[in-house]
């Protein structure tokens, strides 16, 4: 018995589970090729296929350059302000000229530019990113529009499979209090992106007012754990998660500036 008198609920031991499973297969991508076909093409060829259920995890990079967001790094001069940051914190100055072009605005420059990207992001470098490329030839921006280049995928995923599968494209930020990358959703489509509990009690029976749950950042998070840093594996299924159809977006998981107590 807790020290308030109240006898515990009983512990619900849930039976399903959640799988993340690799696809294969994906090479090089290039400006024009089709996600969601060359998803479907690996998977054929490793005789799998979509379940009704399934989740599509996939890495921002492949996207980003089926849609032509790349830049060759000897094309970008850089700005005084550019080689300026760049020389106090021994940077690459054509990357930082490329994410103070990205920007909406610069909120941290310190060691590392935080910045807010035109479609609301909050990150580091505007997430131009040159690592898993080409050696440091070119540089990898963020989809222009990241909700809707994952719409697009989910569209083009139900015609060529017949099923409704969710899509999340997914991109490895930083986080305030804690060391290391996480894989989150900076895109998402045909499902809820947050589980709001607010409203509802807990198995105390205590009504809760706050909580809301990022599934769709905790789904690219364990997707990232099968994908790697390195493994060439830019997509996964997450196949087991019960997930709320619906419109979502990862714009709703971006905190007010006013609630933002970095910002």
């Amino acid at each position: 018995m807790g020290s308030s008198g109240l006898m515990p609920p009983p512990c619900v031991v849930k039976t399903g589970e959640l799988r993340a499973i690799p696809v294969l297969g994906i090479c090089d991508v290039i400006a024009g090729d089709s996600v969601a076909g060359l998803v479907v093409d690996a998977l054929a060829l490793g005789g799998l296929e979509f379940h009704d259920g399934d989740i599509l995890v996939v890495k921002h990079k492949i996207v980003s350059k089926a849609e032509g967001r790349t830049v060759a790094l000897d094309s970008v001069k850089p700005s005084a302000a550019a080689r300026s940051f760049a020389r106090n914190n021994s940077v690459d100055a054509r990357v930082v000229e490329l994410a103070l072009r990205e920007a909406k605005r610069v909120l941290r420059k310190k060691h590392i530019l935080i910045t807010e990207t035109q479609h609301g992001l909050v990150c580091a470098n505007s997430g131009v990113d040159v690592s898993n490329v080409d050696g440091g030839k070119t540089a990898v921006l963020l989809p222009a529009d990241a909700d809707r280049s994952a719409a697009q995928i989910h569209q083009e995923l139900k015609k060529r499979t017949g099923r409704y599968i969710p899509v999340i494209i997914a991109d490895s930020f930083g986080r305030p209090w804690r060391e290391g990358l996480c894989d989150v959703a900076i895109g998402v489509a045909g499902m809820k992106a947050i589980h709001d509990y607010r409203g509802r009690r807990d198995p105390y029976g205590y009504k809760m007012h706050a909580t809301e749950e990022a599934v769709a950042d905790e789904l690219a998070s364990a997707a990232g754990l099968v994908c790697g840093k390195d493994a060439r594996i830019p997509a996964c299924i997450i196949r087991g998660y019960p997930y709320r159809r619906g419109k979502g977006s990862a714009r709703q998981m971006v905190r007010p500036k006013e609630k933002d107590l970095f910002r």
